[in-house]
């Protein structure tokens, strides 16, 4: 892909929640952006962002009527879809076939399906596919992964995974929410796929699961507010995984890794480790990750340096750090922990093929 000259022309599909997440993170890029235009379904809310999105930017946004008006935009390079996860394939199927790259809020779709779906499209029109799974881009989180693939701390042992966050029921009582038409699930699919995510890009694939889900007295809910998880992992390591948004009053989710030679503690963007030898090291500053009552108490910083590393790729023809077949991961985890829980029996990753 070989876009003009100048900033890059982004269009912004959805302006829900997340929205002004990204039109900050748009902002404070440090690669040359422009917001074009923004759509939603409801035109007045479209309209009001529009205006807002000026102020903060400095500069006239658009509002674009159709996706068609958008996927023919010459000015468009980037589409950043933000829609619920029901609006996902039919958003990016007229985009990827005009050739638009493509930046998507996670899920990938509200089912492994619907992601491997999603996934093959983009490919099959050739166009770059990235997934805002932001908190790959913590220093923590970088620091970590070059610990692993260093090799130093010798082979993985043990895996702990937990998000223990907290949502009042109004945040499920907005329609569609915690649905499975809409969102596809719960907790996992909304909340802690962003630490699924994070700790398979450390610990590397999963190939058996047995796992237990559902939805807890305290919330009003179709989909489940809790799920645990027993994990055995392809180079032979064990762990388990707990999440919750029913955990009052929310606390930072955490993954903990002990190896041969050290342990390794995320937790609120700060990563400690702690070596055989006696010797610990810390990388990180301390963050809050939205894991309370709002969903939202967290910095934009994260999402662009997504934005930032996606922009790139699209400009130098590279790929970008985080892709939607990179993404699918942690999708296939959620599926199999659905489908331990809805069978009562271990799901082995050998049982994957044709999902």
């Amino acid at each position: 892909m070989a876009p003009d000259a100048g900033p890059l022309g982004v269009a912004m599909i959805g302006t829900g929640m997340v929205a002004r997440t990204h039109l900050l993170a748009i902002r404070d890029a440090r690669v040359p952006l422009r917001l074009i235009s923004v759509l939603s379904r409801n035109p007045g809310r479209a309209r009001g962002f529009a205006d807002e999105a000026a102020k903060v930017l400095g500069h006239e946004v658009g509002v674009s009527e159709d996706l068609q008006e958008i996927a023919g935009h010459h000015r468009v390079d980037i589409a950043l879809v933000l829609t619920p996860p029901d609006a996902r394939r039919a958003v990016i199927e007229p985009l990827a076939r005009a050739g638009k790259a493509i930046l998507l809020e996670k899920p990938v779709g509200r089912t492994l399906e619907e992601a491997q779906e999603v996934v093959a499209l983009c490919e099959a029109a050739e166009v770059p596919l990235g997934v805002v799974f932001q908190h790959r881009m913590r220093e923590a989180s970088v620091a970590a992964r070059d610990l692993v693939s260093g090799g130093a701390l010798g082979a993985l042992g043990l895996a702990e995974i937990a998000v223990p966050w907290w949502r009042e029921q109004a945040y499920y009582d907005e329609p569609g929410r915690g649905t499975y038409a809409r969102d596809g699930g719960g907790v996992l699919i909304s909340q802690a796929i962003h630490t699924i995510d994070l700790a398979l890009s450390l610990t590397g694939p999963v190939s058996a699961v047995t796992a237990m889900t559902g939805t807890t007295p305290l919330h009003r809910m179709e989909a489940e507010d809790m799920a645990v998880a027993g994990l055995r992992f392809e180079s032979g390591a064990l762990g388990w995984l707990t999440a919750s948004t029913a955990s009052f009053p929310g606390a930072a989710e955490s993954i903990t890794l002990h190896f041969e030679n050290a342990s390794l503690r995320l937790a609120e963007g700060v990563l400690r480790v702690e070596w055989h030898d006696g010797l610990t090291e810390t990388h990180g500053a301390t963050a809050t990750t939205g894991g309370g009552a709002d969903p939202m108490a967290f910095t934009h910083d994260w999402h662009a340096s997504v934005l930032e590393d996606f922009a790139t790729a699209v400009m130098a023809g590279r790929t970008p750090a985080i892709t939607g077949r990179g993404a699918l991961a942690a999708h296939e985890l959620i599926h199999a922990i659905n489908v331990s829980a809805e069978t009562g029996q271990q799901f082995s990753y050998n049982n994957l093929s044709g999902s």
